[in-house]
């Protein structure tokens, strides 16, 4: 794999980094043993990873930093990888200390920046994958492809791929240095004739226009402040834990029909409804909370692809709502503005805009992103394929994902589906949210007031299945799960 630069989205999950900010995804799975034949042991199941690591380069690359940080740091063949550093045996019997134990502790920069934790027998007779990856190497959407890369569609795995890797030798200081100057200049040569390109191509100039448009109602909703609350937004410790909830996904798609949204918007409002006991839980009055809701812009058939392909959009969750029928209302109606507005696209335009800016004012302008003055909380919907899916004939049972926490956040959501259930993670830092238990619980019990609540409507016959905002052109019907 020839050396590759991080992009200006990888580094800056790279420079929000701290010592109590692991900038790690991750998941934690359960399987279920072999329902015919013997259970893996741990060598085998780490066997079995280990064999399909040529189908993840990146897995075997480590981080090199370019001399005096001109340039974002390359991946580059780590000469010296050992498979036995990343794939470890679980010291617990209980998947909350396993998930625990691992996502504590940030990952050596020193090796590629993953970890899988094999606990063979959990305490329930099933087996547990803990696994975790830095956020600069892949996105969510990665992250589940990868695992997915572990995973077969039937019980019998094929045989093992011929692995040839030989590392390729590492570029000096010099060859960084030049190479890091050379990517820099054709940078700004870019930029400098920007102006000459735009001249020889009319059409040219009005896409940038739709996208400087879109870019700057993006900015308008990052910039707008956001109100940090006592219990979300506080220094962090380095402890973490993660609560875990699994639902019938059925549950959540009959609210999104009988209301006409979408099932991301369902998910939402069930994040709303979830936040706001829990801040009624702590003393503390519920307000709208300014939501990072991440959004894939990846292009089709590139789901595997590794580094950052998300963009995000600014949702206030009306957590001082009492209704939930109103919440959910809301919802739909900002989310479906944002997303006419292209705000997702514009977004992403601006984070490859920071490219252009010298290496240390990048960090600065990621920090400050990232921190509680710009947004309260983040809540991330991961989709997956549906089918079954075998771990060397261990069947995937639940997938929880883990969406990582920057300093002044103490708690994210992530969704993703496993077959025919949403799996739901309530990532927290320990110290401050100790008992994330009770996040699930009050996630659960949002969630059976928006079923209540459709069954009812359902039951008195439904009427106008169309989500109505402030208007008549905010109206839209409903059309497919996606977010």
């Amino acid at each position: 794999m020839t050396t590759t630069r991080l992009s200006a989205l990888d580094a800056a999950f790279l420079a929000v980094e701290t010592p109590t900010a692991h900038m790690h995804v991750g998941w934690a799975a359960v399987y279920d043993p072999p329902a015919d034949g013997p259970r893996p042991g741990f060598e085998k199941l780490r066997d079995h990873i280990a064999s399909r690591l040529p189908r993840a380069p990146r897995y075997r690359q480590l981080l090199r930093p370019v001399p005096l940080g001109i340039n974002a740091p390359v991946w580059v063949d780590d000469e010296g990888f050992d498979v036995s550093r990343h794939i470890v045996r679980a010291g617990s019997e209980r998947l909350d200390e396993i998930v625990a134990n691992c996502m504590s502790n940030p990952l050596p920069r020193d090796r590629p920046l993953w970890q899988m934790v094999l606990a063979p027998e959990l305490e329930d007779g099933r087996i547990g994958l803990v696994g975790k990856a830095h956020h600069c190497m892949v996105d969510g959407i990665a992250a589940v492809e990868l695992t997915s890369l572990l995973l077969d569609p039937e019980p019998e795995p094929p045989p093992p791929e011929d692995d040839e890797w030989t590392p390729q030798p590492a570029p000096g200081a010099v060859g960084l240095l030049a190479d890091g100057l050379v990517d820099a200049a054709r940078g700004a040569l870019r930029t400098a004739t920007l102006p000459g390109r735009m001249a020889r191509s009319p059409r040219r100039v009005i896409d940038l226009a739709t996208r400087g448009a879109r870019a700057a109602r993006a900015l308008a909703g990052s910039s707008r402040p956001a109100r940090p609350t006592r219990a979300l937004n506080r220094p962090n410790s380095s402890l973490r834990r993660l609560g875990l909830l699994s639902r019938p996904v059925d549950d959540l798609r009959r609210v999104k029909d009988e209301f006409g949204t979408k099932l991301n918007d369902v998910i939402l409002a069930a994040s709303a409804g979830a936040v706001r006991r829990f801040l009624q839980g702590r003393g503390e009055t519920p307000i709208a909370l300014k939501t990072m809701v991440p959004v894939n812009v990846r292009d089709p058939g590139d789901a595997a692809g590794l580094g950052n392909r998300i963009s995000f959009m600014f949702v206030d969750l009306p957590c001082e709502e009492p209704d939930p029928e109103r919440r959910l209302r809301r919802i739909h109606a900002e989310t479906s503005e944002r997303k006419r507005a292209g705000e997702p696209e514009g977004a992403d335009d601006v984070v490859k805009s920071i490219a252009w800016m010298p290496t240390p004012l990048q960090a600065a302008v990621s920090r400050f992103v990232s921190s509680p003055r710009v947004f309260n909380l983040a809540v991330s919907n991961i989709p997956r394929p549906r089918e079954r899916l075998y771990m060397r004939g261990c069947e995937l049972r639940e997938a929880y994902p883990v969406v990582p926490l920057a300093d002044g956040h103490a708690l994210s959501i992530g969704v993703t589906n496993v077959g025919d259930r949403l799996c739901f993670g309530m990532y927290a830092d320990r110290a401050s949210l100790p008992d994330t238990d009770t996040v699930a619980r009050d996630m659960e019990e949002s969630i059976d007031e928006l079923v209540a609540l459709s069954e009812e409507r359902r039951r008195a016959g439904g009427a106008d299945r169309i989500a109505f905002a402030h208007g008549p052109r905010d109206r839209v019907r409903a059309s497919g799960t996606g977010a």
